[in-house]
This record gives structure tokens, sequence and C-alpha cells, in this order.
């Protein structure tokens, strides 16, 4: 389970919506590829990385904010938001935009539909980080990273500040 090369911030994957993933397909493939992306995520400290931050314009994710410091893997493949509730102002972050925070308002809970790694449709909701962690995997996906959804002038701050990290990236 090699560890991919996350992709950063101006690279054009990030910035294309995917379209919908054909899960038969992919199905054969579909195990040794959400082990690179389960490595990846782990080897970066996320709780959640999408295909294109891989660079693969697939409508596929990954989530596990470990609630109670357990491990409770999610995969979503297809996703769609299916409700958003209430309001949520916390800081956020990316592993495309590596060393980059902002505040950002989200919905505390969210519902959404996506078929599973086995191909099953399911229904899951969320509260406040795996909440946020749904919409922003779905962001990616349909292209848009967190710092589009900021007003003008703390995206021209935290543009700023993706300047100063960006000699450091590999």
């Amino acid at each position: 389970m090699p560890i991919r090369r996350i992709t950063k911030h101006g690279e054009k994957v990030l910035k294309t919506a995917c379209p919908p993933l054909d899960y038969a397909a992919v199905s054969a493939e579909l195990p040794a590829l959400l082990k690179d992306m389960w490595a990846t995520m782990a080897a970066a400290r996320g709780v959640g990385l999408a295909a294109p931050q891989i660079g693969l314009s697939l409508r596929l994710a990954v989530i596990d904010v470990k609630p109670e410091g357990k491990s409770q893997r999610i995969v979503l493949i297809n996703p769609e938001i299916v409700s958003l509730e209430g309001e949520l102002n916390d800081e956020e972050g990316c592993l495309s935009l590596p060393g980059v925070y902002h505040k950002l308002r989200r919905h505390a809970r969210a519902r959404v539909r996506a078929l599973d790694e086995h191909g099953v449709s399911r229904e899951l909701s969320g509260e406040g980080l795996l909440a946020r962690a749904f919409q922003h995997e779905i962001d990616h996906l349909d292209g848009k990273l967190y710092v589009d959804r900021l007003p003008f002038e703390d995206r021209l701050a935290v543009l700023d500040a993706i300047k100063t990290a960006k000699p450091g990236w590999d």
C-alpha cells in the first residue's frame, strides 16, 4: 500500500468536478486504491481524503474522524448531500493546503447518500467534525477547495499564506 503524493493548491485536478464513478468498472481495482488512500491519509494525519487529492478524477472519498479515538472508516462513492442543518463556524484545513487553516462556516449536521466499498447504497448522518468532513470531501469531488467558500478578504489572506508556504512543498 504505497503512500501517494497529495496534490497541492493550483493543480488542475483539484478544480475539476469529478464525473460519476462506474462502480462495476472499478470494483476490481478498488480495494488496492482504498488501501493507498487510507495509508496516504494516515501518513498525512488527515481525517478525509478525496481521489482528486491523489491526482485521480474519481468521485471517491474516504473519511475517518476517529470518534472517541476509535477508527470508523467511511468510504463514499458518488456521494450526494441529502440534507444539511444548523451552523458551525470552526477552523478548517486541507491536506492540499498544508499548514493553512481558517475559520469557515459549515452546516453542523449533514446527511449523505453514497455507495460504500461494496457498491451498497447507504445513507449516513454526521454532526460536528463528521458533518464538516462530508461537506469538505464532497466539495473536493465538485472541484472546490474550502478556501473557495471564504469571503473575499479572508480568501486573499489565505492565498497569501499559501504563497508563503509553497516553496516548502514537495
